[in-house]
């Protein structure tokens, strides 16, 4: 058998068995990453149901402007045009990752290039300048965390940040600063063997890309085998990535990448001072009043407020999967400044963590079982948030306000006091009185409702 054949029966070997690894890396990665949202979302459906559909156009308009736009972001205008550099480039440039998929699937390389001509090359410069944006501000806010010590980003400031939270961040800045350089490194070794006529790297001439240009020199002494060798490993090494980074997202607190979108969109859209009565509280004083009638086989009443994560609703569940752990909240709590225990990020953190222990005893012991059904004897309430944490809180609504996707922190902790107070009739002495004066005299104070108005007298003089 002539050698010319030999080698292009090893190529075309190659080119199968790469084929068949790369549809199997993809069947795989696709297999985890549904397993996993499957997963979550039957986690957060363990939430008691909340009716979060009115309004659609009202709750469209919120999710453009808080997700997409990132509007409450920009309210630290340099720090929101980074975070919108580094969200906005790393997703548009993953429309690249379509192009690799085909590519990976055919066997083909850079398929886009002659049925698009020169849009390809405008395409592929301005997802280059995003690409070294996101490895720029990836960059700077590496340092943010590790050199400058902003305050709500230290772990030695923050009891939450100790251990796992601030290795996660590190890990998906690097990850993100990694992949930005095997996309524009593998761009910089391509035109170099397309300027050789190396291959099927000839067949798709691009020219040079706007970026990745100002990287051959490093390449140039580079033999020709050992540039496809590292081309191919570049391009390994992204696609591999971005699978191994889709799949890590869901175990991460970057899963608000995601979930940034339905979570703004199912936002709460009643005024931020407005507190939600509890239905069975309600009917019972309308009763009292004579505003309705009891009913004739009245229904078992529920518990009062939350004690673990099954009491709270979905959309609070669905809060603690989409929290960033930026610590705005926490920054601006007026609890937290003045050395109380309540930090409003820790009580995000700390319902996730809630739910991913209930993950983990669910599938340890019978993954068929329902994650309902599962008991571990901790509860949300004692076992990771503390009586002194929701003390703390003064309803003032600022953690509310700064979340950059309208988490609310305080309807948690809420829930959580309501269960304190009437379920097991704990609540500080000071609490007690007003609660009696509230009773008594229809106002906080120990006096009679009909001097509650003296105080105007003599205004007038």
């Amino acid at each position: 058998m002539p050698l010319v054949q030999t080698d292009d029966i090893q190529k075309k070997t190659m080119e199968i068995v790469s084929q068949i690894l790369f549809i199997a890396a993809l069947g795989l990665a696709t297999y985890f990453i549904s397993r996993r949202v499957i997963l979550i979302k039957n986690t957060i459906q363990l939430g008691r149901a909340e009716d979060r559909s009115d309004n659609p156009s009202e709750r469209l308009k919120t999710m453009l402007l808080i997700a997409f736009g990132q509007k409450k972001m920009f309210i630290r205008p340099l720090v929101g045009f980074m975070h919108f550099i580094i969200y906005a480039g790393f997703v548009i440039i993953n429309i690249e990752v379509l192009e690799i998929m085909i590519d990976g699937i055919f066997g083909t390389h850079r398929i886009f290039s002659s049925p698009l001509g020169g849009l390809y090359s405008f395409l592929i410069n301005f997802f280059e300048i995003l690409a070294f944006g996101v490895l720029a501000v990836c960059v700077v806010f590496l340092s943010r965390r590790n050199l400058t010590k902003v305050e709500r980003l230290q772990e030695t400031r923050h009891r939450e940040l100790k251990g796992w939270a601030t290795k996660d961040a590190n890990i998906i800045l690097i990850i993100e600063i990694l992949l930005m350089w095997a996309f524009l490194s593998m761009n910089a070794v391509d035109t170099i063997l397309q300027e050789r006529g190396i291959g099927h790297y000839a067949e798709a001439i691009t020219g040079d890309f706007w970026i990745s240009q100002f990287f051959k020199p490093l390449f140039m002494n580079f033999s020709d085998s050992a540039l496809v060798a590292y081309e191919r490993a570049a391009w390994w090494f992204h696609i591999l990535g971005i699978m191994a980074f889709a799949t890590y997202v869901t175990y991460s607190k970057h899963l608000h990448i995601f979930l940034a979108f339905p979570n703004t969109y199912f936002s709460n859209l009643n005024p931020k001072g407005e507190m939600a009565n509890m239905p069975t509280v309600t009917k019972e004083v309308k009763i009292m009043l004579g505003l309705e009638e009891p009913d004739a086989n009245p229904a078992e009443v529920g518990r009062f407020g939350a004690k673990d994560v099954k009491d709270l609703s979905w959309k609070n569940l669905m809060d603690a999967y989409s929290c960033t752990e930026c610590g705005r909240c926490t920054s601006s709590c007026p609890a937290n400044m003045t050395g109380k225990q309540l930090s409003p990020r820790k009580i995000m953190m700390d319902t996730r963590d809630r739910l991913e222990d209930i993950q983990k005893g669910w599938l340890a012991t019978d993954q068929k079982a329902s994650i309902a059904k599962f008991e571990d004897g901790k509860t949300l309430l004692g076992d990771y948030i503390s009586e002194e944490e929701i003390l703390a809180c003064t309803t003032c609504n600022a953690c509310v306000e700064e979340c950059p996707i309208n988490i609310s922190p305080l309807d948690i902790i809420l829930q959580l006091r309501r269960y304190k107070v009437m379920e097991e009739s704990q609540a500080p002495a000071s609490w007690n009185g007003m609660f009696s004066n509230l009773e008594n005299n229809m106002a906080p104070w120990k006096f009679s409702p009909s001097d509650r108005f003296n105080w105007v007298e003599g205004i007038d003089k």
